[in-house]
């Protein structure tokens, strides 16, 4: 057994208690790399799920009384156990996801940074108070916290984006059931001990690892005690947490899928813009809301991007994510590399041309190779489908008016990649897309400090910054006359 596993907890952990599921559920936890179990974690099921919520609602009065400057050490604590356990974190990471090595390790301090700027965040849930208009009285305004959240977490960041909705929650004053992914349960349970290391109380933060999500995660929306969801996941799945959410008028944050357009224009720095465009395709394998899904070059440069592109990702390395000098691991179940099969072959099927990659490498492990199929035409299922997986569709384009109504041309809108020398162009095509986030010559967009989320489909809410604060304060106000 690998080092990084002999270590971890493998029950739910349910008010500062390790436990197994009341039925004795197990669930089976696979290496996308070998496709074989590495470890077995306790599968919670209804009877679970309703005690993780008694226990964080139990802890919730005194978690919410504590000054919010000891909240902020905690989780400042917390962000420093991170960085000193980094490598054995990214490794467990790599185990369950597949993800490279180079990139976990990346996660995982992306993952702590969530912490730290929380564990900043924390005294700054400021109120406010002034006279009213007339005179009458005066108003005073304070933001208290929510009460129990439920997060639900995706596989392709495991750690981060644990951290990204726990930093935020505790540092607010909030309770926390967290139901991670059943691909990925093993990063989630070492989280919660490194969250108990640093001095979270019993109850406070409850993990529940289960492959029985739908039944579990329906029962604890039903639970009046539970006023917040936050979800990271597929647009289709978060419909429907939208709709029992509104049964008990739950307050949500969905950050939800993303069909990312990457504009190049003629006049861009193409050594940039492949830097960018691998970054912005590759991170996580192309297992990512945020990776550039659709590419739209500007006719003049689109034959000479493609082929610098296709150069760059044919030179990839790939293989299981522990070997050294890997680049990309493969991806996370048969399933998705079904379907990203599929997307290519759609694609082929139209006319696009594949200039690298475009087949499963004949090895164990759920791999497929990084792929660029250049003159896909628009109406093809890979620029309307999020792909989660290292291919990059190429069509061009002509003007400016085309290229910001290909960019919109989508239910989604989380961001959007543009590159082109002239700033004016760039920012008024980012104003002009329909996205939260645009990223301007550079391929990665996400920062702590920064809010994240989508317009239209994409999601409801942000997440990082004193936005993603706010998702877990109400706003009270008091009347008052002296």
């Amino acid at each position: 057994m690998d080092d990084s596993l002999a270590s971890i907890r493998k029950e739910l952990y349910i008010g500062g208690t390790w436990r197994s599921a009341h039925d004795g559920g197990r669930i089976q936890v696979i290496d996308p790399a070998t496709e074989q179990p590495i470890a077995q974690v306790a599968d919670a099921g209804e009877r679970d799920a309703l005690d993780a919520v008694d226990a964080a609602a139990a802890a919730g009065a005194a978690w919410a009384a504590r000054a919010p400057r000891e909240r902020g050490e905690i989780l400042r604590r917390a962000f420093e156990l991170i960085i000193g356990q980094r490598e054995a974190i990214a490794r467990l990471i790599t185990l369950e996801s597949g993800k490279a090595l180079s990139e976990a390790r990346g996660e995982a301090t992306y993952a702590a940074e969530f912490l730290r700027w929380y564990s900043e965040e924390a005294v700054r849930a400021q109120g406010e108070i002034g006279t009213a208009p007339s005179g009458a009285n005066r108003m005073i305004i304070l933001r208290q916290p929510i009460g129990v959240c439920l997060f639900i977490t995706p596989w392709n960041f495991p750690a981060a984006m644990a951290t990204r909705k726990i930093g935020p929650a505790l540092a607010a004053g909030c309770t926390v059931v967290l139901k991670p992914a059943k691909e990925t349960p093993l990063t989630a349970l070492a989280m919660a001990a490194l969250f108990e290391e640093a001095g979270v109380p019993p109850g406070v933060i409850n993990v529940l690892p289960s492959r029985r999500s739908s039944t579990i995660v329906a029962q604890i929306l039903r639970d009046a005690r539970v006023r917040k969801l936050s979800f990271t996941g597929s647009t289709q799945i978060g419909r429907i947490l939208l709709a029992q959410a509104a049964e008990g008028i739950v307050k949500c944050s969905m950050e939800l899928g993303g069909n990312a357009p990457f504009l190049v224009f003629a006049d861009a720095d193409l050594d940039v813009a492949v830097a960018s465009a691998m970054v912005a395709k590759l991170r996580n394998g192309g297992e990512s809301c945020t990776a550039a899904n659709r590419f739209y070059v500007q006719a003049p440069v689109a034959e000479e991007f493609a082929r610098r592109f296709a150069q760059a990702m044919a030179a990839v390395k790939v293989g299981p994510g522990l070997e050294d000098g890997v680049q990309m691991g493969p991806l996370v179940n048969a399933a998705t590399r079904a379907k990203v099969a599929e997307l290519v072959a759609d694609a082929r099927e139209r006319g696009g041309r594949v200039l690298t990659g475009g087949k499963m490498p004949a090895r164990a492990g759920f791999f497929y190779e990084p792929t660029v199929i250049a003159g896909v035409p628009t109406d093809a299922r890979v620029f309307h489908e999020e792909i989660f997986g290292p291919v990059a569709p190429i069509a061009s384009f002509e003007s400016v008016e085309e290229a910001v109504a290909l960019a919109n041309d989508t239910e989604f809108g989380l961001v959007s990649f543009v590159h082109t020398r002239d700033l004016a162009k760039a920012l008024g095509v980012a104003e002009r897309i329909e996205s939260g986030m645009v990223g301007i010559n550079r391929g990665v967009v996400s920062d702590p400090a920064a809010p994240f989320g989508g317009w239209k489909q994409s999601g409801v809410g942000r997440e990082g910054a004193h936005d993603g604060l706010l998702e877990y304060l109400e706003t009270k106000y008091i009347a008052a006359s002296w």
